[in-house]
Formats: C-alpha cells, structure tokens, sequence
C-alpha cells in the first residue's frame, strides 16, 4: 500500500481549531499520513491568543531533519513562522532537502487579531520563503501586505495573485476572497492562467483555522499526486463543508469541522 506523507511546519494552537492541530486533522481526513515541526506553542482558545512561546531554531531545525531524513515526505506546507530567523531556518531546511511540492501559508494574524507574524520578519517570508513554495495562499490583507496593493475587487485579487507569480517567485498563488462580501471566490493563478473558485457563503463564528485548513487540504492533495488545479477545488470543497457544518464549540470564533468531507463523502452527497 502506498502511504502519502505530509509535513506541516506550523505553530501549535492548544484550542486544537487551526496550526499543527487543525493540519493533521486535515492530512488524516484526506487519508495523508501527517507529521509536523512545531515553530511556537501557542496558548489559545476560541476567545483568543493568550500566549505565544517561540521554539529554539535549532529545536525547529531538528525537527524537520529528523523527519525528512527518515520518513519523508511527499509534500509539505508552512504556517506560523513568526520570526525572520524562523523563516530562515525553515526555508534552509527546505532547499537542503529539495522540497519542490511547498504550500506556503503566510499566517499574519490570529481569527481573534493576536499578530502571529512580526513586522520585521514580512520580508524575509516575501524573499527568502516564497520564491520556494509551488504555491502560497495569501487571505486579502495578507496579500496586501505581501504586495502592497490595495485589495478591493476581483481584478485586485488577479493582479496580486500575478505580482506574487511574476515578482516574488511563487510558483503559483491563490488569494482568497472570503474578507469580500457576496460569494467567497479565490483567484488561482498558476503562471499562466487564472481560475476562480467559487463556492456558497455560510454566515457563521465558527471559521477558526480557515486559512490552515484549507492550505493543509491543497497539501494533502498534492503529496497523493494531484494537479494543484485539483488540490485547490478539494480543498475549497473540504473548507467549504467545514465552514457549513459547524461544531458550534466554544464562545468565540470557534473550530471548522474537520469531519464534514468525510462525512459527506461516505453519505454519498459529496
């Protein structure tokens, strides 16, 4: 049997809604067997961030070492890597190995506004960390950030997505468009040419962990080989059902379900 391998780099979310947690929750639910690195430890619930404690570099390194030169893996994503010696680190880590299948995540800021990225360390993820990802998937503001264009409509979304191709050497980009109103729609750009995706908007509080969520689906899928195209359309699907079936846990923005893909899929609906 041939077993698919993930590697997520990512800060640790002790509400267990979005980071490591919500990463290998996703990996096992796309039959992707899971490992991790953990950059920082952060002591979160639904309510907030009350504590971030930062892992030593050389903790981080070993981690992603020992995995890689064991294990393996077939693909991996980054999430939290608050510092620019973190992205450092990470992204060494990165080329030393050959990892070409990167899914970079830019996480910025927690669902509740805690900063999970530190000012200084925005250019290091723009130059050291994307022209490495195969893919990075940027919400609105943190692709404002990352490009310094103002974000406002779909033409935006598409012109940013080209600045993060063309001038930051991603290999691809998806910016994600659920901080618009109307119909969640992302922009695919893979070089070349630009595809939407669109699904139905469900009002809810529960949406923590979004962004790693569905960066973790497009992992998933493409350690088992899928075309980037056909990982971003399951992950958009498996974030999407995540969001409908809420879990209703916790008294702030609470936890996606990380169960409803599956779930859908055995019932036959999906």
């Amino acid at each position: 049997m041939k077993v698919h391998k993930a590697l997520t780099i990512a800060g640790s979310d002790s509400g267990g809604g979005a980071g490591i947690q919500a990463d290998l929750k996703t990996f096992q639910m796309l039959d992707v067997f899971g490992m991790s690195a953990v950059t920082a430890i952060t002591a979160q619930n639904t309510l907030g961030v009350h504590g971030i404690y930062d892992v030593p570099l050389e903790g981080i390194e070993k981690q992603i070492d020992a995995v890689l030169s064991d294990i393996g893996a077939d693909a991996a994503k980054t999430g939290m890597l608050s510092q620019p010696e973190v992205i450092e680190v990470v992204a060494s880590c990165i080329r030393k190995a050959g990892l070409t299948k990167l899914v970079v995540d830019p996480v910025m800021v927690a669902k509740g506004g805690a900063s999970l990225l530190a000012s200084n360390a925005q250019n290091a993820l723009r130059d050291k960390l994307l022209p490495l990802a195969a893919v990075v998937t940027p919400n609105i503001p943190e692709a404002e950030v990352l490009t310094g264009l103002t974000i406002g409509s779909l033409d935006d979304m598409k012109e940013a997505a080209r600045q993060l191709v063309r001038q930051h050497g991603a290999g691809a980009a998806i910016v994600k468009g659920g901080h618009r109103s109307g119909e969640p729609t992302d922009v695919l750009f893979d070089g070349e040419t630009f595809h939407l995706l669109v699904a139905q908007r469900y009002e809810t509080r529960h949406t923590h962990g979004t962004g790693c969520t569905f960066s973790a689906a497009i992992c998933a899928e493409l350690a088992k080989g899928r075309s980037l195209l056909e990982a971003a359309h399951t992950a958009k699907r498996f974030i999407t059902l995540a969001i409908r079936d809420e879990l209703g846990i916790g008294g702030g923005h609470g936890p996606t379900n990380h169960w409803a893909y599956s779930r859908e899929n055995a019932s036959g609906r999906a």
